[in-house]
């Protein structure tokens, strides 16, 4: 994964060279995100620069990467993992110029223009993790587009002077562009049409197309483990990230299976890599550690289990929200433990790792989906937290770890694997009572396909939020804290001070104000959602029980009856 950044719209009299150096500057607050190599793209009509991390055809595929005749030009953050596929499905042989997986992208894209048809109808085919700026020289044209979900995060505006900006992160944007905001995921802008157009469409997004389907244990187990095995492309070291919960323990068993049997293939059995290689953190005594121990003796892992302390925390907020661009509170209390882990596995020379994003928001594991009324308001709280999820885990894993120049990969978002998965009637998900009495815990569904993969201590482990897992007394450290550093009189003004999504707790407002000193200004305030949230839910969610509205809190111990350690 890497970072882009791209001008559009130049005109005649501007200073080429005065815009290079500025985009050079702008991509540089980026360059942890790709710290292998920088390229630059300049002509009359449009600027480039791309910051590499290399991860696929790393001696090669340097970006920008302009085509034969060097009429297009592409920037790419990402992965697409079937591009092989693609290349031997193009209608109109295109002359490669490197290894990349996504040189592929310009190919299709010429291919669409040359027969005239939509140049974007194409995107809904790739399978992958992408945001990328194409140039066409010749048609004067660009077009920008991110993946489905939006795994990768991309920012846009306008300069003062009416250019097009695009960039992977809003920090190379926020003193140029007064109207920055968040690329819309699922969708692409085309120059020559003027306007954003959605091109991720799914009809399992509605209800009523899911009711009565049954999937398998075996087509979700096999859906899943393709989805792994996808994303295990790679011609530099790996790992996965395993907190030892359901999620990222089925990531390392899938992983570790195809770890095993690259080793026998290949007969190396002691190297560094392709053994695989396992990594959590978490405060002394979390209960994370404890698990992903477990977890790992049973896979197999060479694991690595760190501990920081809630002042190492402490010490690091700051630099985290400036990475992760955002004043959320779940989402601050999540990216920080990781921020610390990201930097221990950059360390040990890994550059691309495995988690477990996603699976709490196909399958509903949040523990406050034990309060869903029916499958309908289940499956549709889904949806809204698939949508939601590139302001959130999404947004997380991506800066956390990109902050340090590690690509995390998230196989329960593989889009292939998304369309088995939420095919599937909300019922079959749903936590209930069981024949014999007992309620039915989240995510029965995946745990019931996977039997056999891990110990059962783990396979049927309660959910643990990974700002709670690490520890609670990181939580609990975090909102002391805030009370400690805001006064009544200060909290007190919240409203006034900030009036884009006014923080509501004293911990929102220390956040806030950090955020407030990297990103000014309401555009950048506006590009992180607010409303109240009970473990994680949406707004919408808070109406499934009375005692949500009362208890908002992010944390999954808010809710009561449920967690086995709640708050009270």
């Amino acid at each position: 994964m890497c970072s882009i950044l791209g001008i559009f719209g130049l005109q005649p009299g501007d200073d080429i060279g005065t815009l290079r150096r500025q985009a050079l500057g702008q991509s540089q607050r980026q360059r942890h995100r790709g710290p292998d190599w920088s390229g630059v793209h300049a002509d009359d009509g449009a600027i480039l620069v791309h910051e590499r991390l290399a991860i696929v055809d790393p001696a090669g595929g340097a970006q920008p990467i302009r085509s034969g005749d060097g009429q297009l030009v592409l920037a790419v953050n990402g992965e697409i993992y079937n591009h092989r596929e693609l290349e031997q499905a193009l209608e109109r042989p295109y002359e490669f110029q490197s290894g990349s997986d996504c040189e592929v992208i310009s190919a299709l894209y010429r291919q669409a223009v040359e027969s005239g048809g939509d140049v974007g109808a194409w995107l809904g085919r790739l399978n992958g993790i992408f945001a990328f700026a194409l140039w066409d020289r010749e048609r004067q044209r660009c077009l920008v587009a991110r993946d489905p979900i939006g795994v990768c995060p991309l920012y846009w505006g306008h300069d003062a002077d009416g250019r097009l900006c695009v960039a992977s992160e809003m920090k190379a944007l926020a003193d140029t562009c007064a109207d920055v905001a968040q690329f819309p995921p699922g969708h692409y802008y085309d120059s020559e049409r003027g306007e954003v157009v959605q091109y991720y469409v799914r009809p399992w997004r509605e209800h009523d197309v899911t009711r009565g389907v049954e999937v398998s244990k075996q087509a979700l187990r096999e859906a899943f483990e393709a989805a792994v095995h996808r994303q295990l492309m790679s011609d530099v070291p790996y790992g996965v990230l395993l907190s030892g919960g359901l999620d990222s323990s089925l990531v390392a068993a899938v992983a570790a299976r195809f770890a095993r049997k690259r080793v026998e293939d290949d007969d190396a059995s002691e190297a560094w890599w392709p053994r695989l290689h396992s990594f959590a953190i978490g405060l002394e005594g979390s209960p994370d550690l404890a698990a992903a121990e477990i977890a790992a003796e049973a896979l197999g892992t060479v694991h690595h289990g760190f501990t920081y302390t809630f002042e190492e925390g402490l010490d690091a907020l700051p630099e985290v929200i400036r990475h992760i661009e955002t004043y959320d509170v779940t989402t601050i209390r999540a990216s920080t433990p990781m921020f610390l882990l990201a930097r221990r596995i950059k360390a040990m020379g890994v550059k691309m790792v495995l988690s477990g994003e996603g699976s709490d928001e196909v399958f509903g594991g949040y523990l406050y989906f034990h309060k869903a009324p029916d499958a309908r308001e289940f499956h549709d709280e889904t949806i809204r937290k698939l949508d939601a999820l590139h302001n959130y885990d999404c947004l997380r894993a991506n800066k956390s770890m990109m902050a340090w120049g590690v690509e995390a990969r998230v196989p329960f978002l593989d889009v292939d694997f998304l369309d088995v998965a939420m095919s599937m009637d909300a019922r079959h998900k749903m936590v209930g009572t069981g024949p014999d009495g007992r309620r039915r815990i989240e995510k029965a569904v995946l745990r019931e396909a996977f039997e056999g993969y891990l110990p059962d201590s783990i396979l049927w482990r309660q959910k643990e939020q990974f700002s709670d897992g690490v520890g609670y007394g990181w939580i609990d450290g975090l909102r002391d804290h805030a009370a400690a550093q805001i006064s009544d009189r200060v909290f007190a003004a919240a409203a006034s001070r900030f009036p884009v999504n006014p923080p509501q707790t004293r911990e929102a407002y220390l956040y806030r104000h950090i955020f407030e000193q990297f990103f000014p200004g309401p555009a950048c305030a506006a590009t992180v959602p607010g409303g109240k949230s009970i473990a994680c839910s949406s707004s919408a969610a808070i109406a499934w029980d009375e005692a949500f509205a009362k208890a908002a809190d992010p944390s999954g111990r808010a809710v009561a009856g449920v967690h086995e350690a709640a708050l009270t």
